[in-house]
This record gives structure tokens, sequence and C-alpha cells, in this order.
């Protein structure tokens, strides 16, 4: 069917049970960023197949609202669908929620499924159906009437990471949890993030493409863990294990008759951003609920020492495997066809030569000349082009190692590029670069050091649409909160910079139908002077590939910007070169020479 079609019986059944909007976000069952092919609920309905966005269909209108990184490739993959863009956070366009307010008609019923809806979210729609007198239906999943050829919930197997990888035992992590709950005062804590439970069961799957998770839940008792997972993904071994740290495995969907049945005298501890709106409502009305964070996503997102030194490893894997890839692309792009996905494959091909590659880590951004301008651009054998001198190659994409998972942004020059690229690729470096060598107090945010990476780009009344960084997990989300580097505030993003976050430094500049440049490094957060104002802290980049010189523009870099540049460079070709045979080690010598 097209797209029209889909949203046109959609609306039948609309009709049927009296909706005036339904709501289709992008998301699982676990609020989850991404989501396996099952839950794709709204690329199905609206064309479009970005990560993050989500539509609202009405009777006559279906709109898709989206953020900055997906606004070309949106315009383009929803164009003569009837499906209208809104550009989130744009002047001239109404939030989901104002445009809800002026749409829903008093009395009006609004829709969604409830699972895929966190309650955070849900209880916002409320206010605004409270305020029509109208209602919320929540208990259908409209889409699957319409989607007939629905992908089914994988059944691959789970399995383990042991304390050499984790650092740190299953038990030893619900004793720190149960801590917090014993602080929060609660004696039950429901947990449905999937890196969230993973985290805490030291266990991973591949039940969504790219991010070893594990389709589950998990109620963390005082004296017990239930699991709800398809047990048929366990092996007897890890069940054994399980047994041994008092984890119940339950049946994956039972959760949600199971919590019904909690005793009212029980104190739970939920997080409104995290839980779905059906199980919250499945829960005892009588049962004091105490709202907060999931307590897993600072104490996964501060990696203990044997986590660090395993993610610096992961990153020194890919910095080889990147220089190697580098090396390759620059030198044989003007002698044999190479496109943008046989590029992406030649790379993975690199890193598995390193040894314990597990998959890529998330979906690889390998885009051309004008596709680079989309930011997370996915080539396709519809939109695959081949590389050629005279432009630029974007690659963002990551490794999942044994050792940890990275994630690195390159964008490299294919022959002589014009000047107008040089001086951007320069002002990007020196915006990485700034960022970079940033030092602070302890009790810092993200947001306040985001001005140092924005600055060689405002100063020209220019800005990139996008976070400057993001935290990383370790073999679960590549995108790991609580903390980043964004101007604009987010609650789930504002978390103080505490020693061991891993985030990315990521800045970029995109130019439509031009071109677009991103450099991209992992930052290790570190403690540094403890004096009398207080704890410093700075940051130590884990990644190790040059920033191409044949891209760079000497003449708007001050001293100090080459001073940067060429300690940076220095330290890659120290960190680099052991792992090189004589021909790669006189290319990266080049490459990293002094400016």
């Amino acid at each position: 069917m097209k797209i029209s079609e889909r949203i046109a019986e959609l609306r039948v059944l609309m009709k049927e049970k009296n909706i005036d909007a339904y709501v289709v976000p992008t998301a699982d069952f676990h609020q989850s960023e991404y989501v396996g092919e099952h839950f794709k609920a709204r690329k199905f309905i609206t064309g479009f197949s970005g990560s993050a966005g989500t539509a609202v269909i009405t009777a006559d209108e279906a709109r898709l609202w989206t953020d900055g990184r997906y606004f070309i490739q949106a315009a383009k993959q929803i164009e003569g669908t009837g499906v209208e863009l809104m550009k989130m956070g744009e002047p001239g366009f109404p939030t989901l929620n104002e445009y809800l307010e002026s749409t829903l008609p008093e009395n009006g019923v609004l829709g969604f499924d409830g699972r895929v809806v966190a309650t955070g979210e849900g209880e916002g729609y409320e206010a605004i159906v409270n305020a029509k007198n109208g209602s919320i239906v929540y208990e259908y999943d409209l889409i699957d009437k319409v989607w007939t050829d629905r992908p089914a919930l994988s059944e691959k197997p789970v399995f383990e990471l042991g304390v050499e990888y984790t650092g740190e035992t299953v038990a030893s992590k619900l004793s720190r949890i149960r801590g917090e709950m014993k602080k929060a005062g609660a004696t039950v804590h429901i947990l449905t993030t999937l890196d969230d439970i993973c985290w805490t069961l030291n266990m991973r799957g591949d039940d969504i493409d790219f991010f070893p998770l594990v389709l589950s839940y998990a109620v963390i008792e005082m004296d017990k863990v239930i699991l709800y997972i398809n047990e048929a993904k366990l092996s007897d071994e890890i069940k054994a294990h399980f047994a041994a740290d008092g984890i119940e495995i339950r049946p994956y969907n039972d959760i949600y008759e199971d919590v019904k049945s909690i005793d009212e005298k029980e104190v739970l501890l939920i997080d409104p951003a995290k839980l779905n709106y059906s199980l919250y409502n499945n829960l005892p009305a009588g049962c004091k609920k105490v709202a907060a964070s999931n307590p897993e996503i600072i104490f996964k997102a501060m990696k203990n020492d044997v986590e660090v030194e395993n993610m610096k490893k992961a990153n020194l894997k890919d910095s080889v495997a990147h220089v190697r890839f580098m090396k390759w692309v620059k030198e044989n792009v003007n002698k044999e066809v190479i496109t943008e996905m046989s590029a992406s494959d030649k790379l993975d091909e690199f890193r598995k030569e390193m040894g314990n590659f597990i998959r890529p880590s998330f979906e690889p951004i390998s885009s051309y000349g004008p596709h680079a301008a989309m930011c997370h651009y996915t080539s396709s054998p519809e939109t695959d082009v081949q590389l050629k001198e005279g432009d630029i190659f974007l690659t963002d994409t990551g490794a999942g190692f044994w050792e940890g998972s990275t994630d690195i942004t390159r964008t490299y020059a294919l022959g002589e590029i014009p000047a107008k690229t040089k001086e951007f690729f320069t002002l990007v470096a020196i915006a990485n670069l700034h960022l970079g060598e940033a030092r602070f107090l302890h009790g810092t945010t993200g947001m306040v050091l985001d001005i140092l990476t924005r600055k060689p780009f405002w100063d020209r009344d220019l800005n990139f649409n996008h976070g400057t960084g993001h935290g990383v997990g370790y073999l679960l989300n590549i995108h790991e909160g609580p903390t980043g580097f964004r101007w604009t505030y987010r609650p789930h993003e504002s978390h103080t910079l505490e020693k061991g976050m891993i985030i990315t430094n990521e800045p970029g500049i995109y130019f439509e139908g031009e071109f677009g440049i991103r450099l991209e490094n992992e930052l290790l957060c570190c403690e540094g002077t403890k004096n009398e104002y207080g704890q410093f802290m700075h940051f130590e980049a884990i990644t190790f590939v040059p920033f191409d010189l044949d891209a760079i523009d000497t003449s708007i870099m001050t001293a100090h910007d080459k001073e940067l540049l060429n300690n940076y460079h220095k330290e890659v070709f120290e960190k680099v070169s052991p792992f090189l045979n004589n021909e790669e080690k006189a290319w990266l010598e080049k490459y990293t020479r002094a400016i």
C-alpha cells in the first residue's frame, strides 16, 4: 500500500472507535530511542525512517514532528504522501501538544497505543483532553490492524558480559539499586528500559538492529527480581546464574496483569519518563508511587575503572581501523569504484581485523557530497552514489567490540576541494578542539560548556541543528543519558558532568544541496586539581584519528588553534603508529605533521 492508503485505512479504524486524533510515536514498549522492526509504526504510517519523530493523524490531516537532524531527510521521504512536516524548535511550527490543543474538538477523543507512550507524555495528553472535556483511548494498537505483514518480535538469544568487561557483578549492582530504593522510601522498583535492565543483569542480546539489547521488563524487590522475558532466549547456564542472584523468570507480557496484584502496602519507585502509560495505569491505585529517574541511569553513565580501560581499548582499535580506512579511501577513490555503501562495508572489514568485533554500534552514516548535508542520512541501494575526487565524504559510524562501543565521525577531502569547504571544515575542527580542551569545576553541566564549540559558528551567525555531544553506553544505547552537550535545556540531559562519563564531541555544519561536515571524538570526563575553589575537571580524548589536513585552511586558525591540532595529532601518531606497518606509519606521519 501507498502511505496515503495506509493513512486512509487508519482513519476508517479511528472513525469506528470515535477517535478524533491518533498519536503514533517512535517508541517500543520500553521507550527505546531506536526500536526493532516490529515497532516501527511511525515509519510505516508516514514513510519517514529517521530515529526520532511523532505522527498525529486526524480525519483530514497527517502531521509529522521531528528534530533538526532530520528536516531534510523527512521532507524528502514524506513528499507526496499527504503528511505535513512539523519542524521541532523552529519558528512558525506549533509543538505537538500545541497542535492537539488547537485541533482536538470539544468532547474530543485522543487515541494512542498506551504501551508506546511514556507516562509523562500520557499525563500531558490528559491535561489537553481534560481541558476539552474529552477522553483518551489507549487500549488499541490501530497500526497493527493496518500493518498486515508486520514483523514478529525478535527471538534471538541472550548473552552475558563477564566481570572482566563489566567491572561489577549483578549482586553488587542490585545492592546499589536497593540502596537507592531505600533512600527514596520505596520497596518495589518497576524497570522497563532495556539498557537499564541489561546493564543491571550484565546481559546483552540482539532484539534491536545494531543495539545489543533484550526485550524485557524487571520488577526489583528487596529480596528478589522478577524478569519478564521470552525464556527461550536464555541458556540453562544464564538461567542458573540468574537464579543464584535471586532472579525469577516470567513470560514477557505477564507484567501487565502481574502488577495489578501488587500489595497496596508497597511503595513503588517509577520513572514517568520511562514507564509506559498502559503499565502505569495497571498499577494499584492504593500504592504510593515515588516518581524519580531510574537510579540505573546515572550508575551506568559513570563508567567504573574496568569499563573505562575497556572502552579506551575499543576506541583505540577503532581508531586504528579508521586510519587504515582513511588511507585506503583517499588513495583509491580515483582507482576503483567506491560507493557510500561499499566504503562503509570496507570500514567494518578493517574493524573485524582488530579482533573482538561484534557488530556496528548503530546504523552507519556514510554520505558523499550533498548527502552529507543530511545529518542522519542512511545510504541505500536507491541512493548509493560513487565517491569521486573534488568533494568530501562524511563517515559517522560506530563499532561494538567486547571491550565496548565506539562512535566516530570523520569528514575526508577526496582530492582537491573548494576553498569554501576548507573554511567550514576548519571551523568544525576548531570547534571540536576548543571543547576538548575545556577545564571546569565539578557541578558544571554540558549546557554550560556547549558555547565553547558553538562560538566559532555563532560569531559568523551560523549554527548546527543538533546537540554537540551525547553519552555513550557500554554495548548498550549509543545515545546514553543523563548528560550531553547542547545549548538548549533538556531535563534528561542536564546532569552534572561526572568522573567516568564518556561523551561525544561532534560539532558540524550543513548546507542543503551542497555538503555537510562533522568531526566527532569520544571524551572521557576526568578529575583534575582539587583546591580551595573545588574539584576541577577536564576531558581526555579517547578517539585517535587525524583531522584531514587536506581540508584545513590554516589562515583562519590562531596560533593556539594550531597548537591544539598539533598536540592532538602528535597523540594520534603516538597511540596508533605501533599498530601499523611501515607504509601505513609513513602515511600517518604525513597526516599528523605539525602545521
